[in-house]
């Protein structure tokens, strides 16, 4: 065991605090929920460019959360339980009506060309009035979001058994810093320029693939959207 924690200076100091930006910002993104399920469609129904501009909209939702946070406004949300009720009510209602929109989409698709014609910027739209009331994100940016924006030094390898005793200090995150939160958004851009490709590429090369992931989103937003409801009303 290391009687003094690694020091690693200069520029190299930051490289974690990048890495663990882009980290953050990948696990903020990826895991399943309506705003990918929003995602996954537009790019099945309506191209790259659809999907990415719904990303964007997603993305600029975290923003304003981020500036929302940095003026302390998560503060009112947290000691507000009837606004915060309000807000989980009004993000489910809104996915029920998007799952609404899945269905007729998916209904309309015939094949791989016969893509659904709609405003470029629809998708867009959707997705960011989704994200601002979608509870999930807000929650993200109460708790860890917050966590993220205080300055302060966090050693991601310190709890870990037998690698934190042999490293201290080997792999430090320096919250609150420009870098970490640079990061952050670059996690984001990251998935929200890759999935929508991903998902193009399966079209492309799976038949029944667009209207597939219409109902899955359709499905997905359903779920969430009676979940959110329910926890609103009682």
């Amino acid at each position: 065991m290391h009687p003094y924690p690694l020091q690693i200076a200069g520029p190299l100091a930051l490289v974690p605090t990048a890495v663990g930006g882009i980290v953050f910002g990948l696990a903020l993104a990826a895991p399943p929920g309506p705003m990918n399920a929003v995602i996954a469609e537009e790019s099945a129904l309506r191209g790259w460019r659809a999907g990415l501009l719904a990303g964007l909209g997603a993305m600029l939702a975290d923003l304003c959360f981020f500036v929302l946070a940095l003026l302390g406004v998560a503060t009112v949300l947290t000691e507000t339980p009837g606004l915060r009720r309000l807000l989980v009510g009004a993000g489910g209602l809104l996915m029920l009506w998007f799952a609404y929109g899945a269905v007729r989409d998916a209904e309309g698709f015939s094949s791989v060309d016969d893509v659904p014609s709609a405003d470029g910027t629809r998708g867009f739209r959707k997705a960011l009035v989704l994200a601002l009331t979608n509870p999930y994100q807000v929650a993200f940016w109460l708790t860890v979001g917050v966590g993220l924006i205080r300055p302060g030094r966090l050693d991601v390898l310190g709890p870990v058994p037998l690698v934190g005793a042999a490293a201290p200090g080997l792999f430090v995150v320096r919250t609150g810093h420009p870098i970490l939160l640079v990061g952050l958004f670059v996690g984001v851009g990251l998935w929200i320029t890759g999935f929508p490709a991903a998902v193009v590429l399966a079209r492309q090369r799976v038949a029944g693939v667009g209207p597939a992931v219409a109902w899955a989103s359709a499905a997905v937003l359903a779920g969430f959207g009676l979940l959110f409801v329910g926890r609103a009303l009682l």
